[in-house]
């Protein structure tokens, strides 16, 4: 573009992925579009991209692809230049997505155009983060890096979710442990999955295969003693990769733990959030905050909500409904007399804190809920 020269690097967003274990959430949208304050989680990525000069930026896509192409389009809107490279394969006619692998997709954006031809920060598209990625860039450099991985010093007994980085006194990359047990883990640097990347480093990508940054490439880097460095640097990761992950992100956001992420909506009175045209019989409910309440919502009498708690807009509460540190996707409808406690609910499915899900259709199901805009 015509201020690239004032661009501190490129920038890569991987969503090409599934989210299998995101399920039902990502049933029909992909995990980058995941809301949080009702903005898909690859937004506030974006935003934070442009901050630091990153403008731009290309996304590898698969699955449900065209939501993520439709909402983001061009870039335009958040200053920067956004491409699409799409994972697929034909068969019996039929277009199917299959993703490449991280390396992989990337590999294949090279050989098509060339766009990393210039020091290149790689991120997922459902992660939070508030990195001072200029920084990050400016040690990469400093450290003559051909690749740089970023990582996050854990408490010992947490290294068993992560995949651990072990490096030497200098931050060069000797080996890796997959989610290794406390007794055996030779480090607590835990990857988060964001890195920093040289041109060159593709050139050790096989072409026209699937091909993985993490478990692959990296070991290949390893092997050939290349300047490959991991960098510890204090700031905010949360990383969407189970249910009870985005339950738990939302009621840290609506507390107002993660920066750079406000609320929606008018506040009209402490901690209670509210969009447009509702529909709320104030004098005869109970509001704890922090809550917000979308737009064209309708709250009937008796109803308690008790925050942290997201409405979803179009959504009904029926009288004497409770709804509690939960969050109500769009058009979601809880009937009256009816407890709603730690899930997140859809007008199809519920998920509760734990990943556990029912579906509107279940027999044995005990609550009562539905589609707001069939009522």
């Amino acid at each position: 573009m015509s201020d690239k020269e004032h661009s501190v690097a490129k920038g890569m967003i991987l969503a090409a992925g599934q989210g299998t274990r995101v399920r039902p959430l990502t049933k029909n949208t992909p995990k980058p579009m995941i809301p949080i304050l009702g903005k898909p989680v690859m937004e506030y990525l974006i935003e934070h991209l442009a901050r630091h000069g990153i403008t731009e930026i290309m996304v590898n896509v698969a699955y449900n692809h065209t939501s993520i192409e439709n909402y983001f389009g061009d870039g335009s809107r958040w200053g920067v230049e956004i491409g699409y490279a799409y994972e697929g394969t034909r068969q019996h006619g039929e277009i199917l997505p299959k993703p490449f692998g991280s390396a992989g997709g990337m590999k294949s954006i090279q050989e098509f155009g060339g766009f990393f031809d210039d020091t290149t920060l790689v991120i997922c598209g459902d992660a939070l983060i508030d990195l001072d990625i200029s920084a990050a860039i400016e040690e990469h450099k400093a450290k003559g890096a051909i690749a740089s991985v970023i990582a996050l010093d854990v408490p010992l007994e947490q290294v068993q979710n992560y995949g651990i980085v072990v490096a030497d006194e200098a931050g060069r990359v000797k080996s890796f442990q997959e989610k290794p047990k406390p007794v055996e883990a030779r480090s607590t640097l835990a990857s988060t999955g964001i890195y920093i990347f040289e041109p060159q480093v593709l050139d050790y990508v096989p072409s026209a295969q699937e091909y993985d940054i993490g478990s692959q490439l990296f070991p290949t880097l390893v092997e050939k003693a290349l300047p490959f460095f991991v960098q510890s640097r204090p700031f905010h990761w949360i990383d969407i990769g189970r249910v009870s992950d985005y339950w738990s992100v939302l009621q840290r956001v609506l507390r107002g733990e993660v920066a750079e992420m406000r609320m929606p909506g008018k506040e009209v009175k402490p901690g209670v959030w509210v969009g447009l045209n509702t529909s709320v019989a104030w004098d005869e409910i109970t509001v704890n905050g922090p809550v917000y309440i979308g737009a064209n919502v309708k709250i009937e009498p008796g109803v308690i909500i008790n925050g942290p708690s997201w409405i979803g807009h179009g959504s009904i509460l029926r009288k004497n409904s409770t709804v509690s540190q939960s969050i109500l996707f769009e058009y979601t409808r809880v009937d009256a007399g009816q407890r709603c406690h730690e899930v997140i609910l859809s007008p199809n499915y519920c998920v509760n804190r734990h990943g556990e899900t029912i579906y509107h259709s279940d027999e044995d199901c005990q609550l009562r809920w539905g589609d707001a805009r069939a009522s």
